[in-house]
This record gives C-alpha cells, structure tokens and sequence, in this order.
C-alpha cells in the first residue's frame, strides 16, 4: 500500500534540487498539468442555438415591454 506524500514533503524535496534540477522538474510536470487542465475545462458547451425556435415575438411585444421598462423613467426619488 503506498503512502500519500503531501505538498509540503515534495516542496521541500524540491527545494533540495539544484536549479538546473528544478527546471528539469518543471519541463516534466508542465504537459501533465496542462492536460489535466484541458480535461477538466473541456466540458463541452450546450448550443445555444435555436433556443428560441418556436416561440414568435412581436414588434408589439416589444414596444409593451418598452413601455413597461420606462415607465418610471426618470424616478423622481433619485
């Protein structure tokens, strides 16, 4: 069974490494990282296309909902 070796052990392991070490280090964990993150935020999106198919709005519509919109425009207790 192996044991689970915390941030803080591998950070200081890594602060025993020369600079030329860590660098090595870094060039090996960078693509694995980076392909984790591309698995974790490559969910892929819903469409939102057609999300108003079959629903019909009128330019009357719209005026009515202008009209509600400023219909307290200016407010007086500003």
């Amino acid at each position: 069974m192996e044991q689970a070796i915390s941030l803080e052990e591998v950070l200081n392991l890594a602060k025993q490494l020369s600079p030329v070490d860590k660098v090595r280090l870094f060039e090996k964990l960078a693509p694995e990282i980076e392909r984790d993150l591309q698995l974790t935020y490559a969910k892929p999106r819903k469409s939102l296309r057609g999300l108003w198919k079959g629903l019909s709005i009128t330019d009357e519509d719209i005026s009515e909902i202008r009209q509600e919109m400023w219909a307290n425009f200016p407010r007086s207790d500003i």
